[in-house]
Formats: structure tokens, sequence, C-alpha cells
């Protein structure tokens, strides 16, 4: 008899979601997580816009939501550019959940000119960050590889294995 992996057993959950690096006059709007305190995963770290998908929302219909609810701005859908597809298997081993995050760039011309434009996050606070100083901010290692393929429209695939916080494996191809 073969046996379940354990995705067919259903002790795994996976977890759609989304990340949206806007970009304007040459920087891009990051989320630094100072909010939640140390009990966030991403505490202390930056990353771009997003979240979860709703049920029955496309990858796009959630990216353009999560940017509205962190940032407070409605970009339309042609703002949106799908640039790639991450997987981090057991990201969150106590859960059990294994992330899927469809990756999108946004043309946001202008907003970054505009001081005071964004609402307060409930995530941490909004910074727009000069495309050449993006690495340079406490990120997840795993980001520095796949970042400058978003900033230059190379599409990808990837997958991040993560275990207490570090880096233990990856794959990443340009498409």
């Amino acid at each position: 008899m073969r046996a379940m992996n354990c995705f067919e057993a259903g002790s795994r959950k996976v977890i759609p979601a989304t990340l949206v690096y806007a970009r304007s006059r040459g920087c891009v709007l990051m989320l630094h997580r100072n909010a939640k305190g140390a009990a966030d995963v991403h505490h202390g770290k930056y990353n771009g816009l997003g979240g979860k998908l709703e049920a029955g929302e496309s990858p796009l219909e959630a990216a353009c939501r999560e940017f509205y609810e962190e940032a407070g701005i409605r970009l339309p859908e042609s703002a949106f550019r799908a640039r790639g597809v991450l997987q981090f298997p057991d990201f969150k081993p106590k859960k059990n959940e294994d992330w899927v995050v469809y990756v999108f760039s946004a043309a946001a011309e202008a907003l970054a000119a505009e001081p005071g434009l964004f609402k307060a996050s409930a995530e941490g606070d909004l910074h727009w960050v000069p495309e050449d100083r993006l690495l340079d901010l406490p990120l997840w290692e795993g980001d520095r590889e796949f970042l400058p393929l978003v900033l230059a429209g190379e599409p990808f695939l990837g997958s991040f294995w993560y275990e207490a916080g570090s880096l233990r494996r990856r794959w990443l191809q340009k498409l």
C-alpha cells in the first residue's frame, strides 16, 4: 500500500498570498514590519505590501485590495504587473503552513513626491526606498535574490526553505 503524503492526509495548509513592490521615481514602497512586536515572524524586516488572498479572489484582486488596505491608496488593476511566483515550504511550521506568493510590481508614478500621502499601517511604517538602497535594508535572505528580478521586470519561479528564520535551501529560476 502506498503511504499518503502530508497533503493527501490533510495535515498541511497552503496559504496563497501576494507581495506588491510599488515603484515611483526610482523608489520602491516598502513596509517596515515594526507594529506588531516580536511575535510577528517578519518583525524588524522590510517587505513589499501584501497578504493572504481571500476566498474567491484572484491574485491580482488580492494585490489591489492589500495595497489599498496597507497604503490607503487605490491603484487601478492596470498599474500591477505579475512578476513571479514563490513558494515558502513549511514557512510557519507550528501551523503546518506552506505559503505560495504571487509577486507583483505596481506603477505608482508621482506618489513618492507627496509626503503624508499614506495612512498609518497596522503592519508597520511605509517608506519610499531608493532602488539602489533596497538590498541595504534588513530583508529576508531570499528577498535579496528575487528583488533584483522584480526590479528588472524578469519573470521568475522560486522556492525558499527557511528554518528558524534562516534560509536553508533555495531554488530560483528566471523564465
